[in-house]
């Protein structure tokens, strides 16, 4: 089974070579790319959030299994859902879905399942894909839909994710998909994000999720991001860095109904 494009048009560039083009000009490639753990970038239309992404995916190494962990924005199927299809297919291409890896976390996990209905049109886990095909065509990726909130069920689904990631030999890179605040001035974004960053930086996913509910910040991906974090805690992660924070008024002009961005690594 194929999942193909849902937002390829929309979200980003849907004939082959404008993608190609486009993600090589948002990519900064690093001179020195940094071997990481987790990786956290924004999930917005190309022209808004694509420059910020860039400079995330071009700042690390993309090994050849990438984990992607994307919101469930429509709320259908099961929560915590790992995707069931072969490939998925961009105008780049088809990148094949890690079947091993897929395989192995729904035998050992208590919260994950396999479910393709979550991720058949979710724009968080595809505006990822184009990125990972044009820095590594050999890569295989396991993309996962989170829709729930439930922090027992999310801390337990981080702690099996670190525990199958440390039982494998192979170097894996996973991929927070989440965007910051919504729809508010700038200056307030940047007030309160800074507050679920400083929490990112210190590697404390419990104070990410405090953080985040206490203030009310409408960072969409709070629940890939604390699985992330988690489960790069059990491989020894110790700290975030921040990449790039901006937000859609760059792009726009309006600084009064701005969506906040974010690349930041976990290492």
């Amino acid at each position: 089974m194929i999942r193909y494009p849902s937002v390829a048009g929309m979200f980003y560039p849907g004939q082959k070579d404008s993608l190609k083009k486009d993600v090589e000009g948002m990519i900064v490639r690093a001179e020195k790319k940094l071997k990481v753990i987790g990786l956290i970038s924004p999930h917005a239309g190309y022209i808004y959030s694509g420059s910020c992404a860039g400079k995330g995916f071009g700042s690390v190494s993309i090994p050849d299994r990438v984990i992607i962990l994307g919101v469930n924005h429509r709320g259908e199927g099961y929560p915590m859902a790992i995707d069931g299809n072969d490939k998925w297919s961009t105008p780049l291409g088809d990148i094949d879905v890690d079947d091993e890896l897929r395989e192995k976390l729904s035998e050992s996990s208590e919260e994950f399942r396999i479910d393709s209905i979550p991720a058949a049109e979710e724009h968080s886990l595809e505006v990822q894909v184009p990125f990972i095909q044009v820095l590594n065509p050999d890569a295989r990726i396991l993309p996962i839909t989170i829709g729930t909130s439930d922090i027992d069920m999310i801390k337990r689904g981080g702690e099996e994710l670190g525990t199958l990631i440390s039982g494998t030999k192979e170097k894996i890179l996973m991929v927070a998909s989440t965007d910051m605040s919504h729809y508010i001035s700038s200056d307030k974004a940047k007030e309160l994000d800074s507050l679920a960053i400083k929490a990112i930086e210190a590697m404390d996913p419990d104070k990410l999720y405090e953080t985040v509910y206490s203030n009310r910040i409408s960072m969409c991906g709070v629940a890939p991001t604390y699985i992330m974090m988690t489960a790069a805690g059990v491989l020894g992660a110790n700290r975030g860095e921040v990449i790039e924070y901006t937000n859609s008024g760059e792009t726009s002009g309006d600084f009064e109904q701005v969506v906040g961005y974010l690349s930041a690594y976990i290492v």
